[in-house]
């Protein structure tokens, strides 16, 4: 059968061994060899254009709809991290969170519906569910990326965006190398908290060697990393009703007019600790068997500070308000009288540690099949520490405190505040006036407990000076797959592989929790051990005290009230999901001719038989207002037919039409998965005594143990024009039938059981009465949304040197994605964004290399953290980011001494581009504003 006429950049690429998941099945015929020598002068082509070479190799030889990422060298990704770079590919969007490119999007979804594989097998991630965050793998250990678009039979991590591979080097198949880089990192802006600074470094070592006659392989990273963030972040509360009556004289209030209802504005500093160590062994036994073995070991430690303000506004903090200045339905500015401010200095401390190992047997059985034996475990273990402290000017029902009173101008950032025209201000900095004590009575939560209790003007209210957040994670993964492949005579299949997986997975969340109060409680003590202040001069605020808090909780100054004791939602958030995945699958590769035309690609079927289950509490409240927790569990079996079908054809030379028929799906979110319940009860007399179920005040919500995966049908149509070993331009169609998708419902449930008089009753006012009704709305998470996404990507790689000689090593990559699609309920496919753009123009001659490169994409839903640091969903107007590198290899220089350096100087965020979430559809109703400033690096690369 007539195969693909592929370049010698391709064939020498196949048998140098570069991208050893398409190749790997390739023997080194005696076409390959001739190839790899007449090419040798093509694929000496280093740096950033030889990436692209090698990549668009890759690209061009499969089948599959693909878009693939190639490292510069040993160590070497294009940018600073792998979410850097994938984010730069065609349909693929990257999505910032403090500051950093972490989220990644394939072709309108995000992380959580993308499937994520480390050398072919799933990957654990560091987050709350499945997703992958990109950016706390080491770029040092991937070789190459390939993002499937159009999956086949033989992927084991399928999603419905796409997915991932990321390919570590094959250490007998590569070339010798020993590589240092070092990185030196400063972020543009000062750190607005005295204690963090704004300095970071990188440092990796990089080594390659064959043994015992080449049969030997060993390759190992080490890599290090403390990389600086400083945000200043600015969030609103939210918009409320305007009261017209507050209008300053000559100021008319429409009706439906909103107004800022409070504010917490931060200066954030952190840093990223990274510690990995990759290692990859490969020992050929004989002419048939290769062992290889394979190990990954990432310690992640971030500690951040977040120092500022929470703030009552106009209604929801105070009714003594004026408004000065109005405009289409938003309250522009005014001034307000007073609210007791709260100081927060909070901090936060992530640890996560993955550990992942594998090992694989590849034997040849005889001259036409081969068997594959994988053998992969994989743990994380997540802690996140999370220290409110609060203080202001006394302990809240102390008398004669000054209120902090403030005018107020809604700005494109948020807000910018000024002293009131009348009132005089309050400097939050003075040691002798802020105390160590909540200023506000927000611990209504702490009524039940006793010690809280009995003290005259002090009630337990008065008793929360912070709270502490500390979610305990663990994952774990086992699998194995069997696979054989190899040649078949049967007509225009002439290839076959069958395989078998098993995969064990489970995650547990234990979402602990405490309420902080000062040991000097009911008394207001000095804050201990100040270390200065807090910048706030972004929205017009000098600043407040700093200090420690997470210190200060460590130290054991801090009285703790066990949260679960009172929230129903520490024990209703935590569980452990179990599910045991067993699939089966086939697929006979297609290699024929239409008319004259190459066509090739695969045909096949997967088979997955999930088993699911969970553990978990339902939560109610008992009269004394303690939480009651009661065991809950559920399970689902099914099994479901994952058919695909890619066909790729060169209808002219190099010139390729492909096109794919599949069913795709994504495994459930684990945080849904939970079979918790929790129920709620609103003790207000209009709810209490109302007979409208939609009025109830009975409530709850619930996860689903037996969610099923999410599902689409989906077809491509993609033309690719490979007209240069350094040049193509491709456009691409695609269409995702969304035929099952997870939604929230409310479903009318009795709650009759939870009944318990004398407690659940109306106010004195009306008499106690019992409830109305015990029926009411639980919340719970079901399959049956459909939707769906289509959209249409164009691509293009052109070298200037088309064009003229003169513009050798001169040439852009650029790509545009257009996509619309939703959910049949109305709601925004979370990470879809309808437009996105990518530029990179380039120049790399004798040794010298200049890139800039940009991204932009437009609003999408996402997550945030919000209460109890449970993920909310929030909409993101999208970013425009643009980079840019200079470096110059010293090889080309022809000095001896220095050949094998490198050194560059790269520029992040060169815009200083903001991060802003709005409200609803009207962007001058800010929630959210972050600004990072833009990061520094300078970078040394010795290759020997």
């Amino acid at each position: 059968m007539n195969k693909f006429k592929l370049s010698m950049l391709t064939l020498a690429l196949a048998a140098a061994g570069t991208s050893s998941m398409v190749f790997a099945q390739e023997t080194a015929d005696a076409q390959t060899q001739q190839a790899q020598e007449e090419a040798i002068e093509v694929i000496s082509v280093t740096g950033f254009r030889g990436s692209l070479q090698r990549a668009q190799a890759v690209k061009m030889s499969e089948s599959s709809v693909v878009e693939v990422l190639s490292a510069e060298d040993i160590g070497k990704l294009p940018d600073t991290s792998i979410a850097e770079s994938l984010a730069r590919l065609p349909g693929l969007a990257g999505e910032r969170r403090n500051g950093r490119t972490s989220g990644l999007s394939v072709r309108g979804f995000n992380e959580n519906y993308v499937g994520t594989s480390l050398n072919g097998r799933e990957l654990l991630g560091m987050g709350d569910n499945r997703g992958v965050e990109y950016d706390l793998y080491p770029s040092e250990i991937v070789s190459t990326a390939i993002v499937y678009k159009t999956p086949d039979a033989s992927l084991v991590a399928q999603g419905i965006g796409g997915t991932v591979n990321l390919e570590t080097v094959s250490p007998l198949r590569a070339e010798a190398t020993r590589a240092v880089n070092l990185n030196l990192e400063k972020n543009a802006e000062d750190s607005g908290n005295p204690d963090y600074d704004n300095n970071g470094h990188r440092i990796s070592f990089n080594f390659v060697d064959k043994f015992l006659d080449d049969k030997l392989g060993l390759a190992f990273v080490v890599s290090s990393m403390e990389t600086p963030r400083q945000e200043q972040q600015f969030r609103g509360w939210g918009y409320a009703d305007a009261n017209p009556d507050r209008a300053a004289p000559g100021v008319t209030v429409p009706a439906g007019t909103v107004v800022l209802g409070g504010h917490d504005s931060f200066t954030r500093s952190a840093m990223l600790e990274r510690d990995a160590i990759a290692a990859i062994v490969e020992y050929a036994v004989n002419d048939r068997l290769v062992v290889k073995f394979d190990g990954l070991y990432i310690d992640f430690t971030e500690q951040d500070v977040r120092r500022g303000l929470e703030e009552g506004g106009a209604e929801w903090g105070t009714g003594a308000y004026t408004i000065t200045g109005v405009e289409n339905g938003l309250v522009t500015s005014g001034f307000h009288d007073g609210f007791y401010s709260v100081v927060r200095n909070d901090s936060r401390r992530q640890d996560a540690k993955l550990k992942t190992y594998g090992v694989n047997l590849d034997y040849q059985i005889n001259d036409y099949w081969t068997a594959n034996l994988d053998l992969s475990t994989g743990k994380v273990d997540k802690t996140i520490t999370d220290v409110e402290s609060y203080s202001g000017v006394g302990r809240a029902g102390t008398a004669n405190r000054p209120l902090t009173a403030r005018a107020w101008q809604m700005t494109p950032n948020g807000v910018r505040y000024s002293n009131h025209p009348t009132i005089a201000p309050v400097d939050l900095t003075d040691p002798s006036l802020i105390l160590l004590a909540g200023p506000q009575g927000w611990g209504g939560a702490l009524n039940p407990i006793q010690r809280f209790q009995g003290v005259p003007g002090f009630g337990p209210d008065t008793a929360q000076d912070g709270f502490v957040n500390q979610p305990v994670f663990s994952e774990g993964l086992d699998s194995v797959r069997l696979s054989f492949d190899g040649e078949v005579n049967w007509g225009i299949f002439t290839g076959a592989e069958i395989g078998v997986s098993y995969q064990k997975r489970s995650k547990t969340k234990n979402n602990k929790g405490a309420f902080l109060t000062a040991n000097t409680w009911p008394s207001a003590g000095a804050i201990p051990n100040i270390l200065g202040v807090a910048d706030l001069s972004f929205v017009g605020i000098p600043g407040v005290l700093a200090y420690d808090s997470l210190a200060l909780y460590n130290s054991g100054f801090y009285i703790e009230t066990d949260a679960a004791l009172l929230e129903n939602g520490r024990f209703g958030d935590t569980y452990k999901i179990s599910e045991t995945l067993t699939s089966l699958y086939g697929l006979l590769q297609i290699n024929t001719e239409i008319s004259d035309m190459p066509v090739q690609g695969n045909v096949g079927v997967r088979i997955v038989q999930a088993d699911q289950s969970g553990v978990g509490y339902n939560t109610f409240s008992n009269a004394q207002g303690f939480t009651n927790a009661l065991d809950a569990s559920g399970d689902a079996k099914y099994t479901d037919v994952l058919p695909s079908l890619n066909v790729s054809v060169e209808v002219a030379d190099r010139q390729y039409v492909r096109t794919s028929l599949s069913k795709v799906q994504s495994r459930p979110r684990m945080d849904q998965m939970r079979p918790n319940s929790q129920v709620t009860f609103q003790f207000n007399d209009s709810n209490v005594l109302s007979t409208n179920p939609e009025n109830s005040p009975w409530g709850g919500n619930s996860g689903n143990t037996a969610l099923k995966p999410l599902e689409a049908n989906q077809f491509d149509l993609s033309y690719e024009n490979y007209y240069h070993d350094n040049g193509y331009f491709a456009a691409s169609f695609f269409y995702k039938d969304l035929t099952n998708w997870h939604r929230s419902e409310t479903v009318l449930t009795d709650f009759s059981e939870f009944y318990i008089p004398g407690f659940h009753r109306s106010s004195e006012e009306t008499g106690f009465q019992p409830p109305a009704l015990f029926v009411g709305g639980l919340s719970v998470v079901s399959d049956g949304l459909t939707g769906f996404v289509r959209g249409y990507e164009l691509q293009a790689s052109v070298p200037f040197e088309i064009l003229h000689p003169s513009l050798y090593g001169f040439g852009i990559v650029a790509s545009a994605t257009f996509m619309d699609g939703e959910l049949s309920d109305g709601q925004r496919i979370p990470g879809l964004s309808e437009e996105i753009y990518s530029l990179t123009a380039y120049y790399e001659y004798a040794g010298f290399e200049f890139r800039i490169s940009g991204t932009k994409r437009d609003a999408f839903l996402t997550e945030t953290r919000g209460l109890s640091l449970a993920l909310d969903s929030v909409v993101d107007r999208g970013a425009e980011l643009w980079d840019a590198q200079i470096g110059y290899d010293f090889t080309e220089s022809n000095i001896d001494w220095l050949a094998g350096l490198r050194v560059t100087l790269q520029v992040q965020n060169i815009t200083n581009e903001k991060t802003v979430q709005t409200n609803g559809s009207d962007p001058r109703q800010i929630t959210l504003f972050q600004s990072f400033g833009t990061n520094y690096m300078l970078g040394l690369n010795y290759k020997f």
